[in-house]
């Protein structure tokens, strides 16, 4: 066994063409592994071939080409155990109205081949804040209680590795928050977690390492930390002891004056020092109240790299 829960090799998925769509090649050669253990942020902007990947890895899409291991198996020679070994808890909710939350759970445990002394019902119930609707039909559940539905329902067969495709859309803070409580419970006992999100402050907080897809291709692959150190931009925002406007500033330097009356300098930290934007200002005649930094974040990373693809 690999240190990698994931590995996947030239991986591509071409879509033939239908009517009057021509075909599209959703992937281009994927090569992309995911270490045990952690929790890997799966990012890209809509049509960026996430969906496709995932699918893929569900045993819900046929691949193209290329290679992809599960947990060590195979998905061509060991279909079986690769599918057990990973969990997907889907975009959508698609529940049958008519089961009770701890049946969908059992039907679930049974598709999957878990005896029945082996399921871990209630357990799952209690995770997910949901065994006080275990015997409520599905239908009568809240939004938010069948996308805890959905977690479940991806944890049935105890799989080491967990796929979230986005799976805080739409969702309240609250429930947010509970989902990334159980997240991390789950992954300090071992399991490895896949999350894709739109939510990039989500994937800044929460991931270990982070893949970047944009037109069916891993534009960049690196740690969190590596990522945003990418971008030496900073801002130096300023708030003036009085009204102030801009001061002539080196080309090195750009300045905006900010609705609430702040002046904001952005500058690269590796070429231009601090104390350069506040010797300007001194020189200007400008009096300082506060200072304070802002430096990049995912969203300016993000942007960064899909903008020039």
């Amino acid at each position: 066994m690999t240190d990698n829960a994931i590995e996947i090799a030239g991986l591509r998925k071409t879509y033939a063409a239908t009517g009057r769509s021509p075909a599209k090649e959703a992937l281009k050669g994927i090569d992309l592994n995911i270490p045990r253990g952690s929790i890997f942020g799966l990012l890209g902007p809509n049509g960026a071939g996430k969906s496709t990947l995932i699918n893929i890895l569900a045993g819900l899409v046929v691949k193209s080409a290329g290679s992809v291991k599960i947990w060590g198996f195979d998905q061509d020679t060991n279909p079986r155990q690769s599918r057990a070994s990973i969990g997907i808890m889907p975009q959508e909710p698609h529940l049958d109205p008519f089961f009770t939350p701890a049946g969908s759970l059992d039907v679930q445990a049974g598709l999957y081949g878990v005896p029945k002394a082996q399921r871990r019902t209630a357990e799952i119930l209690d995770l997910i804040g949901l065994t006080d609707k275990a015997d409520a039909y599905a239908r009568s559940l809240s939004g938010g209680m069948r996308r805890r539905l959905l977690l479940g329902k991806a944890l049935v067969h105890a799989p080491q590795i967990l796929v979230l495709d986005e799976p805080t859309a739409g969702v309240d803070i609250t429930l947010r928050n509970m989902l990334w409580q159980n997240v991390r419970k789950l992954n300090d006992e071992g399991m490895t977690v896949i999350l894709t999100t739109h939510y990039l402050e989500e994937a800044e907080a929460m991931c270990d390492e982070i893949a970047i897809i944009n037109h069916g291709e891993v534009v960049v692959r690196d740690s969190t930390a590596n990522l945003l150190g990418h971008l030496d931009s900073k801002t130096l925002v300023i708030t003036p002891d009085g009204p102030a406007q801009l001061p002539e500033l080196p080309a090195t330097i750009t300045g905006t004056i900010r609705d609430n009356g702040t002046l904001a300098f952005t500058y690269q930290s590796t070429s231009t020092p601090a104390d350069a934007v506040l010797n300007i200002l001194r020189n200007a005649g400008i009096g300082i109240r506060d200072v304070k930094t802002e430096q990049a974040d995912l969203e300016d990373v993000f942007l960064s790299l899909t903008a020039a693809k």
